[in-house]
């Protein structure tokens, strides 16, 4: 029921040439943390997995309520009526953008309603430039934004087209409100942070959720907290997996980032996610 797995993967981050030659003008910040989550504003839409015009998939930008106001989000689901276990994508610290909107259609692609919010649109914030978004997302309200994605929980559970099964992932920054998320929700059945800032341990206890947790092998900051979280999650009897990617470094999911994506642990990651979803959230 347990699980904390250490994988062996090839240092070849497999970026192709010609990719490096179109991203190598993007910006790139070092270090550890959510200073390496970067998200590249320029070449995002060159470097999109799922065209955000792609046939298959109807996609739009809608609200939802939360306590004194809205929340505007990214939504994307398979063309049809059927109703389908919905997912909720959280973004890095520089903002809802072209890249987890990608994110958001490649999930939708797999079988679920998704939506992507924006934390900063309560706020009236709309920014393009990643160190603006970055300093403004850290200005937040941490527990107003928490409420405010606990918020998309309840919306996409009487959601017309929803099952009602709801689930959450998200990345760096995204990923620690993924775990606030799950600590805060009891209707959320899963929760995948990637690389997430752990919970407090006096707060583990209250997860309902059935947890797939991914970290990056050279991510020492984040990974510091990955002894104590899973001390908590054995102890209060939850569901949960731990894998951490041996030669991956924080950020490794992000593919508009060269030097952090990390082409073998993105993809194997992502592929235990797909498959968590339609296990849990069935």
């Amino acid at each position: 029921m347990a699980r904390l797995k250490i994988e062996s993967l090839e240092s070849d981050p497999g970026i192709s040439t010609d990719r490096r030659e179109f991203l190598k003008h993007c910006m790139v910040l070092a270090g550890s943390g959510i200073a390496g989550c970067v998200v590249l504003s320029g070449s995002e839409a060159r470097a999109q997995i799922v065209a955000a015009d792609d046939p298959r998939l109807e996609t739009q930008r809608i609200k939802y309520p939360i306590e004194g106001g809205e929340m505007q989000a990214y939504l994307a689901r398979p063309k049809g009526q059927e109703k389908l276990p919905a997912v909720i994508v959280i973004h890095e610290i520089y903002g809802l953008n072209a890249h987890i909107e990608d994110v958001a259609r490649r999930m939708a692609l797999e079988g679920f309603l998704v939506i992507a919010p924006d934390a900063l649109s309560p706020s009236g914030i709309k920014l393009d430039n990643a160190q603006q978004a970055f300093a403004k997302v850290r200005e937040l309200d941490p527990t107003a934004t928490r409420k405010n994605f606990v918020a998309a929980v309840e919306y996409l559970r009487t959601h017309p087209q929803s099952t009602g099964s709801v689930g959450c992932t998200g990345f760096c920054w995204g990923g620690g409100m993924t775990n606030q998320v799950a600590v805060h929700s009891p209707e959320l059945k899963a929760a995948v942070p990637y690389y997430g800032t752990v919970p407090a341990d006096e707060d583990v206890p209250k997860i309902k959720a059935s947890m797939l947790c991914h970290y990056g092998g050279e991510d020492q900051r984040i990974n510091a907290g990955i002894p104590g979280f899973e001390a908590a999650l054995k102890k209060a009897g939850i569901d949960y997996q731990i894998h951490v990617y041996e030669g991956a470094q924080h950020a490794f999911n992000n593919d508009t980032n060269p030097s952090r994506y990390h082409k073998e642990a993105a993809e194997l990651a992502w592929e235990r996610t797909i498959a968590f979803f339609k296990d849990k959230l069935q």
